[in-house]
């Protein structure tokens, strides 16, 4: 991709700057982030001459759409997520979640943005048990006030809403699912990175409830890669796309032994109570990436714990 102008909602998050690292030679990019979370700045990306930074908040819509003109691609990548966050802002969580992509995409139309808009839902909308989930398996809603399908119903809202843009507008969109992405850059909650970090150290680590939960964790490049032919590949504008590693399946107990193990870390592993309705399993099929896309992960879980490793012992 090169010579397009690229905005990017939460641009300054984690998976955004590795998407960054890959297009800011060729193209424009606009960074549009309130900076709640910011993986960019210390990057060494955010004084690049084809990157402009603009502070502001999906739920602005009249600053989003101004700072929107312009645009070829847009990639909203903004949101609320982490448990922890959504159990003490359930309303805000709503609000970005789903007004946010509302604003996004009209914002989009407006602009009359013509190559691509990329909306990030979650692989949450799967619910509790999402073993091989394909695209067209049905989604979960959970029931009402649980904190974890307060988050997931309102990115499943983004998604039907993103896919009524396309029908009704034409909109270029494609959605996409991540499965449990984690690498280099990663900020927040996510479970590799806190426990590499406690790894490193050899301080205790803590698992929320009893550790037999399964997930399959997918590395960063591997997802920006899919991500690069969602944006390049015709085929996929209304499509939605789960993006996942489905061979890097292991319980949360069994990745904290993993990460261990790796890192030669004498670290104790701890439990503690679950945070909220749990899910006991997480797995994606790919097969319709693999078939439209030719999307194939190529990282499998030692070799992504090891760099994400090495990343944070450069920060140290």
């Amino acid at each position: 991709m090169k010579g397009k102008n690229i905005f990017i909602t939460g641009g300054a998050g984690f998976i955004a700057n590795t998407l960054i690292k890959k297009l800011i030679e060729d193209n424009k990019i606009t960074v549009y982030d309130n900076f709640h979370r910011d993986t960019l700045t210390a990057s060494g990306y955010a004084n690049h001459p084809n990157i402009k930074i603009i502070k502001g908040d999906v739920l602005d819509a009249a600053h989003l759409t101004a700072s929107m003109q312009g645009a070829n691609v847009v990639v909203h990548a903004a949101g609320i997520a982490g448990i922890d966050t959504v159990i003490k802002n359930p309303v805000k969580t709503m609000q970005v979640n789903m007004i946010g992509t509302a604003n996004a995409l009209e914002a989009a139309r407006v602009n009359q943005v013509s190559d691509r808009f990329i909306d990030f839902s979650t692989s949450e909308v799967f619910g509790s048990m999402a073993f091989k989930s394909s695209e067209e398996d049905q989604t979960v809603a959970g029931s009402a006030g649980e904190a974890r399908w307060t988050y997931a119903v309102s990115k499943l809202a983004g998604e039907h809403l993103a896919h009524a843009y396309y029908s009704q507008y034409k909109l270029p969109v494609v959605t996409v699912r991540p499965f449990n992405v984690y690498g280099p850059g990663q900020t927040g909650e996510g479970a590799i990175q806190i426990f590499i970090k406690r790894a490193l150290k050899n301080e205790e680590i803590h698992i929320d409830g009893d550790g037999a939960q399964i997930r399959a964790w997918c590395y960063v490049d591997d997802f920006v890669d899919c991500l690069f032919r969602c944006l390049d590949n015709p085929k996929a504008i209304g499509h939605s796309f789960n993006i996942g590693n489905a061979r890097a399946v292991i319980t949360i107990l069994g990745l904290a032994q993993t990460v261990c193990r790796v890192l030669n870390s004498r670290s104790k592993i701890l439990f503690d109570p679950p945070l909220s309705a749990d899910i006991a399993i997480r797995i994606p099929s790919v097969d319709k990436a693999k078939d439209i896309l030719g999307f194939k992960a190529m990282v499998d879980l030692e070799e992504g714990i090891e760099r994400t490793a090495e990343f944070f012992k450069s920060l140290a």
